[in-house]
Parts: C-alpha cells; structure tokens; sequence
C-alpha cells in the first residue's frame, strides 16, 4: 500500500515537470515535508513542537511567493525543439562542469572522505538530480506532446533523454542511499534540498531560460521565496533532531541505573547508529567514561 502511494507521488511529480517550470515545481516539494509532519502529528502522534509548526507556515509562505511570481513557460512545440536547447553552449557547458566535479568527487574525494563529510555524496547525487530532472522534463513534455498526437516516439532524442533519466536517476538514488547510510538524516535532508533545489534551478534557468522575459524585482521575490522555504526546511528538521535527543537521553538514563544521570546542563550529540558521534560539551571523568563505555 505505501509503495503504491510513493509510486503515485513519483508519477505526479513526473507529470508536473511536463506543465510547468522546474523553477517553480522544484522548490515545491518542499511541502511533501509539511505533509509529512502533520500525517505524524494526526496519525502516529507524534508531537510538533511549535519551532516545527513555524516551519510550516514558513515553507507554505515561500511556496505561496514561489507561485505568485512564477515565469511562465515558453510552449514547446516538439522534442527537437527541447533537443536544441539541451545542445546550445551554454548548457553544455554545464552539463560538462557537472560530469567533470561529479568524476572528482566519487574517485578522488569519496575514497578519501565519503564516510566523514556529508557534503561528497550529497553533492554527487545532487548534481546527478539537476541532469535528471532536466532529462525527466524533457521527456515528460515528449510524452505530453505523443497523447496529444503529436507522436513524440519517433525521434530518438527522446529515447536518449530516457536513457539519461535512467542513468542519473540510479546514481542519484545510489548516493544518496550511502548518505543516509553514513550520516543522520536531520543532516542530510535540509543540505540535500538545498543543494538539489539550488543546482536544479540553475540548470533550467541555463537550459529553458526561465528568467527571460522577468523583471528583476519578479527574480528576487521568486529567490526571497525559496529562501523562506529553505529556512522552514531546515527549522523542521532541526526541531525533529532535536526531539528526539532529551527522548533517548532520558531512555538512556533509565536503563543504566547504576551511573548518574545526566544532567540537563551537559550538552549531548547522540548517536543513533547513522555515522555520528557521540560527544559531550563538558568534559566526563575518565573513570565514568569507561564505566559508560563498559555498560
């Protein structure tokens, strides 16, 4: 049942990127965050504190700015068409700085910090995301124009633009797989969006040419919008990150009787199995470090 409901959740998105900018439907999954934190607060009752409910009206606020000045996009007639803005030198420039950082990063800085900077994978995958999503609107918009009757099949550009998604899409999930992995999720998630939305913007901004034809008070309002978003992001998910550490300090506390307590001034960073330490603000007595260390 769930993973029909996420099959259905990916089919929209794909659909989305056929009838609208990237600029405009990227920065909005954020709300897929919202909806989230509230289908936990109702069904699974978990509690959202009110950090995370500011997040919310903050990430709703930005996407309402998002929408109102988004630009509109230019009607894309055939998959040739799309084929030639992928080709000008503009966007191949890009697409070559992205396969060159993205070479960097998996032989030269993966081997050697993967495990310990969150920033390698993240930035792998999300630089994999900004191709995909580029290649999935091209190909939604193919696939639009063939039910329209416009028989988009025919050409290969659009096989080679499926080709592209499959690629991007398997590296991109792959990494981000060893991100979440390899460092906690309240760390990856709001780096992750960041990051994904950012280059993902920049890409269509440089491919479809999102912006011309905007003003500029239009472009920095669209901007100011996706920074609201961002800061809600980040505030939902630090607030859930912190929820859970007085949770376990106290579970912690209760099932080793024997040791002190901490206490509320001590400063704790938890580790729950995803990469991260545990580390303290104070400094703890060798003898009752090895004492926790053997418990």
């Amino acid at each position: 049942m769930i993973f029909d409901i996420v099959i259905v959740g990916e089919v929209a998105n794909f659909v989305a990127y056929a009838f609208a900018p990237a600029v405009l439907v990227t920065p909005l999954g954020a709300l897929s965050i919202i909806v989230s934190a509230v289908l936990a607060h109702s069904i699974l009752h978990e509690k959202l504190p009110q950090l995370g409910i500011l997040g919310c009206v903050m990430c709703i606020a930005g996407s309402i700015i998002i929408v109102i000045h988004a630009p509109q996009e230019s009607p894309i007639t055939s998959v040739q068409e799309i084929w030639s803005l992928a080709t000008q030198p503009a966007f191949l420039l890009y697409v070559a700085s992205v396969i060159v950082l993205v070479f960097i990063l998996i032989f030269h800085f993966a081997p050697r910090c993967g495990n310990t900077n969150a920033l390698v994978f993240i930035g792998i995958c999300s630089l994999m995301g900004s191709l995909s999503v580029m290649s999935v609107k091209a190909l939604g918009t193919s696939l639009k124009l063939t039910f329209e009757g416009k028989n988009q099949l025919l050409y290969p550009d659009t096989w080679f633009f499926m080709l592209v998604v499959a690629i991007c899409v398997i590296m991109q999930m792959n990494y981000l797989n060893k991100a979440l992995d390899t460092f906690n999720t309240a760390v990856v998630s709001p780096i992750y969006y960041v990051m994904f939305t950012s280059l993902t913007i920049l890409a269509s901004v440089i491919m479809f040419k999102d912006w011309d034809g905007q003003t500029a008070a239009s472009i920095i309002s669209e901007i100011c919008g996706f920074v609201v978003v961002l800061s809600g992001t980040i505030l939902l998910h630090t607030t859930k990150d912190f929820e859970r550490s007085p949770s376990f300090r106290g579970g912690y506390s209760s099932l080793t009787p024997g040791l002190s307590p901490i206490t509320p001034t001590l400063s704790t960073r938890l580790c729950s199995g995803n990469g991260e330490l545990l580390k303290h603000d104070q400094d703890v007595p060798s003898e009752d470090f090895c004492r926790q260390e053997m418990y």
